[in-house]
């Protein structure tokens, strides 16, 4: 795989094989981010397919020296689920893929506690814990500072401690 700058080069001279590795790569995980944000399979493939043809028309959008390609590929996506969410109700419930019947209550039990913080939240802490993100990555992908993103990630995480710690049956969203 090429490093950002490499990649970015290639990309924007119009080598689609550039771009078709880095979307065999990149793509199962972007699609695993919109489906925790969006919930639909179908505002998932609206959502990506924008992404991608933002990112293919406009190839001098990337800047390697505020981060890197992934994080501002996450940063597009997220921009795209918000603008494609504005026009859309809240979701009741998060499309959780379930591998195994014996994770089913395990599985359950999660999607409820994040089902509970809100949309920034679970953005956070998506990216963060399960796609190892940095916190330059989160301020590049969130257009925030990197102090910003610490506090929200800490403010996230204990809003999940809350709602672990909280009886069942507890059915406000945590803010």
């Amino acid at each position: 795989m090429f490093d950002d700058r490499e990649l970015w080069k290639k990309i924007t001279s119009g080598k689609s094989e550039a771009f078709d590795t880095w979307y065999r790569e990149a793509a199962p995980r972007l699609r695993i981010f919109l489906r925790r944000l969006l919930g639909s399979e179908q505002a998932v493939e609206d959502v990506m397919q924008e992404t991608l043809t933002q990112i293919w028309r406009r190839p001098h959008g990337f800047d390697p020296d505020r981060g890197s390609f992934r994080a501002y590929v996450f940063g597009v996506a997220r921009k795209q689920a918000a603008e494609w969410g504005r026009g859309q109700k809240p979701a009741d419930e998060l499309d959780f893929d379930l591998p195994s019947p014996s994770r089913i209550e395990s599985a359950s039990m999660i999607a409820e506690a994040f089902s509970r913080l809100t949309v920034e939240q679970r953005m956070l802490l998506w990216l963060r814990e399960l796609e190892g993100q940095s916190y330059d990555e989160l301020a590049t992908i969130l257009d925030i500072p990197v102090g910003t993103v610490r506090s929200r990630l800490f403010s996230a995480r204990e809003a999940l401690r809350t709602i672990w710690c909280m009886p069942r049956g507890g059915s406000h969203e945590l803010r």
